[in-house]
């Protein structure tokens, strides 16, 4: 499987998207080292995320000599926590 943004496969990968308190979506990809961006859309973080999880992908092969696998989400809900 391609894993790379020099090769032609493809790979699904869980993307955590928030918003954060500015209005700006931010996205996270858990499986990959600090692989996060940001975008003032969904379209701009979309084409962020793309962008950047191409050269992550790059870095996990070329520096850290691992392969990227797919993997899916479980499941993520918001939840309320007291806090002192």
């Amino acid at each position: 499987m391609g894993t790379s943004s020099k090769s032609k496969g493809k790979l699904t990968l869980p993307v955590l998207i928030e918003r954060d308190s500015n209005g700006m979506y931010v996205g996270t990809v858990p499986n990959l080292r600090s692989c996060y961006t940001q975008g003032a859309t969904l379209e701009e973080l979309y084409t962020n995320l793309r962008e950047v999880v191409a050269l992550c992908i790059d870095v996990e092969r070329d520096h850290f000599k691992t392969k990227t696998a797919p993997s899916s989400i479980i499941g993520f809900q918001n939840m309320e926590f007291s806090i002192a």
